[in-house]
C-alpha cells in the first residue's frame, strides 16, 4: 500500500474509537475530539516514520496533547473558568447510561491518575507491556511494577469492606 492518503485512512479507520475511548477517560469530550483530530494530524505528518504497531503511538501522542493541554490550562485563569462553565454538559453522553460504566467509571475515579492508565492500557486496550510503556513514556519493567500496584489498589476498593460492629461505630 503505497498511497499515502490510502495509509493514513487505514490507520484511522482502524485505531480512531481506540484512540477517542482512550481520550474520553482523560478529558470531556469536546477536548477529547479535538485531542483525537490533533493525534491524528501528527500521524499524517509522520505517516512515514509511524511503528507497528501503530496504537501505543497514536495513544502516546494522545497522552503528550493532553498533558500540554494541561499545562495550558493551569496558565490561563479565563481557560479554567471557562472548562468550568462548559462541565455542566457532559450529563448528554449515551455511554453514560450505561451502568456498568458508570460503576467502572466510579472505581476508576477513586484511583490516582497514574493507576487509572495503567488499568486501562492493559485492560482495556490490551497492550503488551512494552507497548503501555511505550505510551507512558517508561521501561516495560517500570510500566509492570505500576501495573502491579494500580491492579493491588484496584482490588482494595472493589473489596467489600465489613459492616461495622457497634463498638466500632460508638
Amino acid at each position: 500500500m503505497d498511497d499515502p492518503e490510502e495509509r493514513f485512512t487505514n490507520l484511522y479507520d482502524r485505531h480512531y474509537r481506540n484512540v477517542l475511548g482512550y481520550a474520553l477517560l482523560r478529558a470531556e469530550s469536546a477536548l477529547a475530539e479535538d485531542l483525537v483530530s490533533e493525534t491524528f494530524l501528527v500521524a499524517w505528518r509522520r505517516l512515514d516514520d509511524l511503528p507497528e504497531p501503530p496504537l501505543p503511538w497514536l495513544l502516546g501522542v494522545t497522552r503528550n496533547l493532553l498533558r500540554n493541554q494541561r499545562v495550558k490550562r493551569f496558565h490561563s485563569d479565563e481557560l479554567v473558568v471557562r472548562l468550568a462553565q462548559l462541565s455542566t454538559f457532559v450529563e448528554g453522553d449515551v455511554a453514560e447510561r450505561v451502568a456498568n460504566r458508570q460503576e467502572a467509571l466510579a472505581v476508576l475515579a477513586g484511583l490516582r491518575e497514574q493507576d487509572v492508565e495503567a488499568v486501562v492500557l492493559a485492560s482495556w486496550y490490551g497492550l503488551t507491556p512494552a507497548e503501555a510503556a511505550e505510551v507512558v513514556g517508561c521501561s516495560a519493567r517500570t510500566y509492570n511494577v505500576r501495573l502491579h500496584r494500580a491492579r493491588r489498589r484496584l482490588a482494595d476498593v472493589l473489596r467489600p469492606h465489613p459492616p461495622l460492629t457497634f463498638q466500632e461505630q460508638a
